[in-house]
């Protein structure tokens, strides 16, 4: 039986808490839709940036997209500040096989080349498909073999769960 799951308040501060000494005043916040746009804007308040939130959408970049096709509620990339150069620390929920990241780094670049780029992730969850490793993480988290961590937002509540892949 796996430990019980972590709650993503204490992870959302113990990110925050790792985040803080590295954000400059121009360093661009940006989250992954969904779950990734959750944590982001949590973050976003809990550092008081002052850069406006940005969010990705990676459908397009993801490299199984003629498999998994157009999320149903159609998304837009919105980055309401200049990425050319700029510090961005990039936000997701969980982190697993890295194959969002790669996309979300493409979606990125089509607004620019950022001068760095740090991943920030709630939950590390392993099984590393490519090279990418958070910068930040909230904690490393174990769930049993054919489940899928997943993030909810309940009415500003979020919560993780794992849950059975079909």
């Amino acid at each position: 039986m796996a430990a019980p799951l972590p709650d993503p308040e204490r992870l959302l501060e113990a990110l925050a808490n790792q985040m803080k000494p590295a954000m400059g005043p121009e360093t661009g916040i940006v989250g992954i839709y969904t779950g990734g746009a959750w944590v982001a804007e949590r973050l976003h308040r809990a550092l008081g940036a002052r850069m406006p939130l940005g969010v990705l959408a990676v459908t397009l970049h993801r490299d199984d997209f003629g498999r998994i096709g157009l999320h149903r509620e159609a998304r837009r990339s919105h980055l309401p500040f200049e990425v050319e150069g700029r510090d961005i620390v990039l936000v997701d929920d969980v982190l697993h096989t890295g194959r969002t990241i790669r996309a979300a780094l493409n979606e990125l670049w089509d607004f620019g080349r950022p001068k760095s780029v740090r991943l920030a992730v709630l939950a590390d969850r392993g099984g590393r498909e490519l090279p990418i490793a958070p910068d930040y993480a909230g904690a490393f988290v174990e769930i049993e073999a054919g489940e899928e961590l997943v993030l909810t937002n309940e009415g500003g509540k979020l919560r993780l769960a794992a849950v059975r892949r079909p």
